[in-house]
């Protein structure tokens, strides 16, 4: 069935749309967290995710501990710039939810402490930048989570 991409109050549409689009081509689930920095029909949303954004599954949540009591007992796992282990080590599962934070500030320091055993990060080459671009995060993570199960020979 793919995996479950939540962001975590995401703030600019276009990579929402591309996050979106992306859900769409890999078989998963998009969920979004409120507030948002854009709104839900912004027409930037629905040009960078095309005329695919009809098709693509949106799960959309009040507040991160709505996200949370709708959610109890699922299998996450959460990326961070804070994170101390390496996104290639993950025993990626089907259905798993992966959570992302928004784009200016990452995931909430309360989730990131209560998190740590959870908490990847994408390695970084540059001391030039802080942090890769939230939608390309998600691809590179979401791409290497399917290649993880067809290597265990997972269907999705």
């Amino acid at each position: 069935m793919g995996f479950n991409i939540v962001l975590f109050e995401p703030e600019i549409p276009t990579n929402t749309g591309n996050i979106g689009r992306l859900s769409l081509g890999s078989g998963s689930n998009l969920h979004l967290v409120k507030p948002f920095g854009f709104e839900i029909d912004d027409k930037r949303l629905k040009r960078a995710g095309l005329d695919y954004w009809k098709h693509i599954t949106v799960h959309i949540y009040e507040s991160i501990d709505d996200f949370y009591s709708k959610n109890k007992g699922k299998n996450f796992v959460y990326f961070s710039s804070h994170g101390t282990k390496d996104y290639c080590e993950i025993d990626f599962k089907d259905d798993m939810f992966l959570i992302f934070g928004k784009e200016s500030t990452g995931l909430p320091e309360r989730v990131i402490s209560e998190n740590q055993d959870l908490l990847y990060n994408i390695p970084i080459y540059s001391p030039h930048i802080r942090s890769l671009n939230l939608a390309n995060a998600v691809g590179i993570v979401v791409y290497e989570g399917i290649r993880n199960l067809k290597a265990k020979n997972i269907t999705l």
